[in-house]
């Protein structure tokens, strides 16, 4: 088993389908937290590697406690960081879990708006990239949540927004348009850490990344 007690570290992770499904991958590296987040009202928990706490934050918030300092190492989603700014911090490993699209959206069969699109988003520094990229001009309306009732309100032509299965779009009259990235959940490192705490941050990266490549090579291929 690890043992961080010489350089502790603390892991930052997202609340939500994130922290679900990175947890029994943490498990298969023998990291445990030593009680129950689910019964819990605390945001720090202890865990059964000497040294290593895991802190479980809105996933907004993960590479701002990783640029600063507060977190050692992060787990958040591709979208997050696009959005954020990915130069603050090392993003070394792909953990290949929650994975979604970002997608750009409009109402079924609705025929493209003529003049300035309105877009609505709350990813707004990833969709006014996206369409200066495309030559679009856009009026890139800041959403935090029911993006899907923005076009049928007359607040936007378009939303970009995170897409699974789809269903959300569909139920509210919307159809998927283009992609604009693959997304998954990443490992984020603080740059200070990465130099100071090196062997600590390195040991858990490389038992993080076995357990990846294990779960990638026991996947079945689909003939």
């Amino acid at each position: 088993m690890m043992d961080m007690t010489g350089q502790p570290i603390v892991m930052a992770l997202t609340k939500g389908r994130i922290l679900e499904e990175v947890m029994p991958l943490l498990a298969e590296t023998g990291i445990h937290l030593l009680e129950d987040h689910k019964k819990s009202r605390k945001l720090i928990f202890d865990t059964n590697v000497a040294g290593l706490r895991i802190m479980i934050v809105r996933g907004s918030d993960v590479p701002t406690y990783v640029e600063f300092g507060s977190a050692d190492i992060g787990v958040v989603g591709k979208d997050l960081l696009m959005e954020y700014g990915e130069d603050a911090f090392y993003e070394p490993l792909d953990l290949g879990i929650a994975r979604c699209r970002l997608m750009t959206a409009a109402p079924v069969g609705a025929p493209a708006p003529r003049g300035r699109v309105k877009v609505a988003s709350k990813f707004v520094n990833i969709a006014r990239r996206y369409f200066a990229e495309q030559g679009l001009q856009t009026d890139i309306i800041k959403l935090n949540g029911a993006l899907e009732l923005a076009p049928s309100m007359g607040l936007a032509d378009w939303i970009v927004d995170i897409v699974d299965s789809g269903n959300t779009l569909r139920a509210n009259g919307l159809e998927p348009l283009q992609t604009i990235a693959h997304i998954s959940s990443r490992v984020i490192v603080n740059k200070a850490s990465m130099k100071m705490k090196h062997n600590a941050v390195s040991g858990l990266l490389k038992e993080l990344g076995d357990v990846v490549v294990n779960r990638s090579e026991s996947r079945v291929p689909i003939s």
